[in-house]
């Protein structure tokens, strides 16, 4: 399928800051032939494969209840595949015990969801610093990343005190805390303005950026996907590139 000419993309923005070597590298993320269906037989994924190259930031697109969520959900560990391989980092997750593969996930993945998910009864610097402690990591970080996503000096406040771009920014935060080598994000815009919505969509891209983690965005917005370096549209048939006509 043709890709979709987005007028002037951040991937093609950012193409000459991006290294000839990454293609060479482990991919952070494969699929091969993921498959997933429900109790009343519908099939969501149907044989899915894909690869996210390290460094690589992904927009995925498509109809409401083609499988987005489900995809990130599989990849998360939220939920379990019926059939098929997933590789994170060059690792088959189906080799994996529960705790290895509980491990790994912890110690690999960032998740960035549409509700923000902060947890109401710890102050913003506790929310943040919740992958470190699970990882065993210094707890500095947590400070350094709210200034870093536009919250300085907030460290001590409540999420009920926030603004819900601010929130977003908390759980861009706390995705990103442990250096993780693969983010993902379901949404991250969904419940906010449009000018909100620009400034995180500009933040979590210079954030995956400083970082280095590859990233797939769900997303319904073509502002949003046009942040990333390509983009893809999930169908009942598979991932393709996106073209005209393919934004719901």
């Amino acid at each position: 399928m043709p890709s979709l000419p987005l007028p002037q993309t951040a991937g093609q923005r950012d193409a000459a800051l991006r290294s000839p070597a990454v293609a060479a590298t482990t991919p952070a993320l494969e699929c091969r032939g993921l498959t997933k269906s429900y109790g009343n037989g519908r099939i969501v994924l149907d044989h899915l494969d894909f690869r996210l190259e390290a460094g690589e930031y992904v927009a995925v697109m498509g109809e409401s209840g083609v499988g987005k969520s489900t995809f990130l959900n599989l990849i998360a560990g939220l939920d379990a595949p019926d059939g098929g391989e997933l590789l994170i980092d060059g690792v088959a997750m189906s080799g994996l015990d529960d705790d290895a593969a509980t491990l790994l996930r912890r110690q690999k993945l960032g998740f960035i969801f549409q509700a923000f998910h902060v947890l109401p009864h710890l102050t913003l610097e506790q929310n943040v610093a919740l992958p470190l402690m699970l990882n065993g990591l210094p707890l500095a970080r947590a400070r350094q990343l709210l200034d870093a996503v536009g919250l300085p000096g907030r460290a001590g406040d409540f999420p009920r005190q926030l603004s819900g771009g601010e929130l977003q920014r908390v759980a861009i935060a706390r995705a990103l805390a442990h250096r993780p080598r693969l983010l993902l994000a379901d949404e991250p815009t969904g419940n906010l303005d449009p000018d909100t919505a620009a400034d995180i969509l500009a933040l979590l891209r210079d954030e995956i950026r400083a970082s280095g983690a590859s990233a797939i965005m769900v997303t319904h917005s073509h502002a949003a996907a046009a942040s990333a370096d390509r983009v893809l549209v999930l169908t009942r048939d598979g991932l393709f590139p996106a073209r005209g006509g393919d934004f719901a």
